[in-house]
């Protein structure tokens, strides 16, 4: 049998991906193209992006495995057997590199850094009262892997952490909340909300002008999930009102933000052009080969999809 890499890759990246699998998985037989002849061999798809249908066609196929956190575009693929299960990329150094951006956007707001940010660009020496991070209560908004790891750094740092998620959790040193009752007392209390939902059905818009108003005023909101979970018509009129104070944000609805988008110009809202934790190939290659070795040697895949639940 065999395994088919594909995806929406430039031609040089699909070359490094390749490389890090054969390495990690060098008794696989490794393919970047299909035929006729060949597809009935495929049992295995590691995948990035794919377009929708990619994968019709393949009889043998046993596993899709993601190199991806984010799997909404397969999970809404109706061409994906839904038969074959879809195992979902959570690899540690990348859950290490988002709680890193977290804690560094955290920080920035607690300090004032990016109020000092631009006060240098109008020459402004003026001081602002220096916060504790004990004062600075962080929600954290799903707690899957990342949003664990996010969240125990950050508590880690002396910062006082809740957690909401939609089925309740338990983390050591976390207040875990769920249910919307939850959410709102929880969004009511946090100075900064970081965001790291799934997106699904239920999520997409989930920072609408409702749930912005909820918040407490002039607090802060840190999107490191997808564009899709923010209404920006109603973000950006939060923002000129002083209702949401600083905005961070590391995914959009169109990537890359077209260059008219109004988060460029908008003197609290710092862009960051999807890099809050970029998946380490070596790292990712590895958690694909045991997940391999795993269905090769008869074992359930890690880190599957519920397709009910998008996630």
């Amino acid at each position: 049998m065999s395994v088919l890499l594909c995806g929406d890759l430039p031609a040089a990246a699909a070359a490094e991906w390749l490389q890090q699998l054969r390495a990690a998985a060098p008794d696989e037989t490794w393919l970047t193209e299909r035929s006729p002849a060949i597809d009935p061999t495929i049992d295995v798809a590691v995948v990035a992006n794919p377009p929708a249908g990619a994968l019709q066609g393949l009889p043998a196929l046993r596993l899709v495995q993601s190199l991806w956190a984010g799997v909404e575009g397969l999970v809404g693929d109706a061409s994906l057997p839904a038969e074959v299960p879809l195992a979902r990329m959570v690899d540690p150094l990348m859950n290490q590199a988002m709680a890193e951006t977290a804690l560094w956007a955290v920080l920035a707001l607690q300090r004032d850094f990016y109020v000092y940010a631009r006060q240098q660009r109008q020459a402004v020496w003026q001081v602002h009262p220096q916060r504790r991070a004990a004062d600075w209560p962080v929600l954290v908004l799903g707690l899957g892997e990342m949003g664990r790891t996010v969240a125990a750094r950050l508590a880690g740092s002396a910062y006082p952490v809740s957690g909401w998620s939609r089925s309740q959790s338990s983390l050591d040193g976390i207040d875990c909340l769920s249910g919307e009752a939850g959410l709102i007392a929880a969004l009511g209390r946090a100075e900064v909300v970081v965001n790291l939902l799934p997106l699904t059905a239920a999520t997409r818009g989930f920072f609408d002008a409702e749930r912005l108003a909820a918040m407490r005023r002039g607090a802060h909101l840190v999107n490191l999930a997808r564009g899709a979970h923010l209404v920006e018509a109603d973000v950006i009129a939060a923002l000129d009102s002083g209702q949401l104070g600083e905005l961070v944000v590391d995914a959009f609805a169109t990537e890359p933000l077209p260059p008219s988008h109004g988060f460029w110009r908008h003197p609290r809202v710092t862009v960051l052009p999807h890099i809050a934790a970029q998946t380490d190939k070596r790292s990712a290659a590895g958690v694909v080969a045991a997940n391999l070795a795993r269905l090769r040697s008869g074992q359930p895949p890690l880190h599957l999809v519920d397709r009910q639940r998008g996630y």
